[in-house]
């Protein structure tokens, strides 16, 4: 993949760029495994082919810095100097993406917002953030300082729609601190609709709920994870139930009830999150029984659930620091006898593994989210000894 902001110098975030896909996709397998060279039974684990993504357009949720001037707004990166670099037709992000970004540009001057400037800690606009989601329907989320313009904003939505006619749910996020964080606490939904639909599962996404930045990828990961999840035990006898911990807005709880699943439940402390999960359950035809969603802490839930009431698999999907040694602890002890590891930090992964000698690793795979960067996505098939 060829960039002209890379080879002009404005922009590095792909640091792999230079290196052949193939290359840099085996690597990351290398690294996977080097990772989890200390831990035992490692040695044995039969990898599968690793899950390959676009090398363009794969991007579909991003982060926007807004830099520059009223009139000569900005959209893309912060750069060495702290201020906002113009990053227009982005290689990697979905082209549903740029084709909006010329639109936002006219919609900043428009409303003569000012964008705020990181060095002096000055201005209002300080973030876009975009996701694309079935039909290439977007979410804009404009991350401020303060309230003063949401009513603006409000008042200026037709505007929007004419501008960037994909425009499907809109909010204005208030970050009044001077923080390296992407948005804040408080969130006004703009528009009637509240949800993006996803084309992924047919999940649905909130405003503050997390979802995979790479949709194709993360397709891939859900299959994945349902095919090993609905595997037979040695016995014969099939999986009937599932939980889903750290489980954002439901994927892979729903891939798991879309394969057959009879019942899954899904826990994460995002209410957010949570009411997304439900609205695609129940979009999906799915019984209350058949699919649960819980707002809560994982690791405190799965801690409160009686013996009895312990699935057949359990699936973990933390966020880069891992599950934490209370979890690991409670799942090396716990009867369940699978458990399905997704982890975006290799060295957190082998943490916890370390810490679960009770559950071995059967089968793994790596998945790229993040092609031309080091960070890389992997899945584990643990089975109880």
């Amino acid at each position: 993949m060829r960039c002209d902001h890379f080879d002009a110098g404005t922009c590095h975030s792909c640091s792999l760029l230079p290196q052949p896909y193939e290359r840099q996709l085996a690597e990351k397998v290398d690294a996977v495994v080097a990772a989890l060279a200390h831990v035992p039974g490692s040695q044995e684990i039969r990898w599968l082919s690793p899950a390959s993504s676009p090398e363009e357009g794969f991007r579909t949720s991003v982060k926007l810095v807004v830099g520059g001037s009223r009139r000569r707004p900005t959209l893309g990166i912060l750069g060495p100097d702290r201020r906002g670099v113009d990053l227009p037709g982005c290689p990697i992000q979905h082209p549903a993406i740029n084709r909006a970004t010329p639109g936002l540009k006219r919609f900043i001057r428009a409303l003569d917002l000012t964008p705020y400037d990181v060095p002096t800690k000055r201005g209002e606009l300080k973030n876009i953030l975009v996701t694309v989601g079935a039909e290439e329907r977007l979410m804009i989320r404009f991350v401020l300082r303060t309230r003063e313009r949401v009513s603006d904003i409000r008042s200026a939505l037709p505007l929007l729609r004419d501008l960037v006619p994909a425009a499907h749910v809109v909010t204005a996020n208030i970050h009044p601190t001077h923080e390296a964080i992407v948005e804040g606490p408080d969130e006004i939904i703009l528009t009637r609709t509240r949800t993006l639909p996803l084309s992924v599962e047919g999940l649905e996404l909130g405003p503050r709920s997390f979802a995979q930045t790479n949709a194709h990828v993360a397709s891939t990961l859900y299959e994945q994870a349902s095919v090993w999840a609905s595997r037979p035990f040695t016995d014969g006898r099939l999986p009937e139930s599932l939980w889903d911990l750290y489980c954002g807005v439901g994927g892979f709880a729903l891939a798991c009830a879309r394969s057959g699943f009879p019942r899954v439940t899904g826990v994460e402390v995002s209410p957010g999150a949570i009411s997304s999960a439900i609205s695609a359950a129940r979009h999906a035809g799915l019984s209350r029984g058949a699919a649960t969603f819980i707002a809560d802490d994982a690791t405190a839930w799965a801690r409160a659930q009686s013996p009895e009431d312990v699935p057949d698999v359990i699936v973990i999907n933390p966020p880069r620091r891992g599950i934490g040694a209370d979890l690991a602890a409670y799942l090396n002890e716990c009867d369940a006898p699978r458990v399905i590891y997704s982890s975006c930090n290799p060295a957190s992964l082998a943490k916890d593994l370390t810490s679960m000698p009770t559950l071995f690793p059967v089968e793994g795979r790596v998945f790229d989210m993040f092609p031309h960067t080091p960070h890389v996505e992997a899945a584990l098939l643990l089975e109880r000894a």
